[in-house]
């Protein structure tokens, strides 16, 4: 009874059912590229500005105190200068946030 049906063997005609069902996939996979394309799309900015602010918070400070060690180092006066230069740093990195926090939306 299996060698009658033509959906078994693969060589007889197609089975309107399938290509009903083929069609109805097709459409839902064009729905769902469609909306994932779009939510793709929105939080990409915020996530952009997230990585900016989180890269202004890590490197201020520490591009601070790494040039006043360097700075102490050559001129003895540990831990003036690296204490000014990391204070001045978190100054930078709020500014910066501050900017990056205004920048109109795409």
């Amino acid at each position: 009874m299996a060698q009658d049906d033509p959906a078994q063997d693969g060589n007889g005609s197609s089975d309107p059912r399938l290509d009903s069902l083929d069609m109805q996939l097709e459409k839902v996979r064009k729905v769902v590229k469609v909306r994932s394309e779009k939510k793709d799309q929105a939080p990409a900015k915020g996530m952009r500005q997230g990585n900016r602010v989180l890269t202004e918070l890590i490197a201020g400070p520490a591009g601070g105190a790494l040039l006043g060690w360097f700075l102490d180092q050559q001129f003895g006066t540990a831990p003036w200068i690296l204490l000014v230069a990391m204070f001045l740093g978190i100054v930078v990195a709020f500014r910066n946030i501050i900017r990056i926090s205004n920048e109109r939306p795409e």
